[in-house]
């Protein structure tokens, strides 16, 4: 019989480590002194030591340990599963470290820029969860990607040549919207594209679709790289705040922060505006 301290050495395991497989039934000592409660370790335990060691070392959890051990021939087949999953989380690691580093590198500031007269087709997006965690989040990107693409296929089909990418709004454009918004019951976003032609000129569209004209004006935009989170979209918020006009008669007007999402991040815009009966408004009507 080998003492816990004689096993260890020879395993190159810890005595902590033995004391923690021992409590998980993974490596349980031959023999414990009554008196002392000393451990005992039989030679034969070397192999059972070494599997385990090389099932820890790969990152499997203790119960994935335990289940390779007690079903041998399904060993195999839980590493393989646990190499997809160390792959995926490899892969999910890197992405992040690309996006820090691109926030890092690219250190986004909002731009002022003025964007001409457009016509425009919209759709309100329906079931969409609110966004409350990270789940519903991602939940919520993925019904307002496949509904702007879905939009964006929509107008080509009709006969209408898109412009640029589609982007998508907060559903605050009427009053309706604007209960249903705050009343929790949605829809809470709207998807929209750019169009050639004017109102006038365009073909009948499929209902459900919404032909807008928005008229030149002037906007914030900031690029946020990487995915959207509820964190950047917060972030945005504030930096366009931050950067806003303080001449006193104008406004950034969040309500109609428009997201324009990309392959390698995310442009955020809202335009600034005058505000109401502020005197130059008073003169431009």
């Amino acid at each position: 019989m080998l003492s816990i301290s004689e096993f260890s050495q020879m395993c190159h395991l810890s005595p902590q480590a033995l004391r923690f497989y021992h409590a998980e039934g993974l490596l349980v000592p031959a023999g414990i002194d009554d008196r002392t409660g000393h451990s005992s370790y039989a030679f034969d335990q070397v192999e059972r030591a070494m599997l385990i060691t090389l099932l820890r070392d790969t990152g499997m959890s203790v119960k994935l340990v335990r289940r390779a051990l007690d079903e041998p021939d399904q060993a195999v087949a839980l590493l393989d599963r646990h190499s997809d999953e160390v792959s995926r989380q490899r892969q999910a690691q890197a992405d992040a470290i690309a996006a820090a580093r691109a926030v890092f590198e690219a250190q986004p500031e909002p731009r002022l820029r003025h964007v001409p007269a457009t016509t425009a087709v919209a759709r309100l997006v329906p079931g969409t969860p609110l966004g409350r965690d990270a789940q519903e989040w991602d939940r919520a990107e993925e019904i307002i990607t496949a509904a702007a693409a879905d939009l964006v296929a929509t107008v080509r089909q009709a006969g209408v040549t898109c412009r640029g990418e589609p982007w998508r709004t907060l559903a605050l454009e009427t009053p309706e919207q604007d209960r249903r918004v705050l009343d929790g019951a949605g829809p809470f976003w709207t998807v929209k594209v750019a169009v050639d032609g004017t109102p006038e000129t365009l073909p009948s569209l499929p209902a459900g679709l919404i032909v807008q004209t928005p008229g030149a004006h002037d906007e914030l935009s900031i690029f946020m790289p990487g995915r959207n989170t509820m964190a950047k979209y917060c972030t945005v918020v504030l930096r366009l705040l931050d950067a806003a006009p303080v001449d006193g008669d104008r406004f950034v007007n969040l309500a109609r922060l428009r997201q324009e999402v990309r392959p390698d991040g995310v442009l955020s815009s809202a335009p600034v505006e005058r505000r109401p009966g502020s005197p130059t408004e008073d003169l431009e009507r």
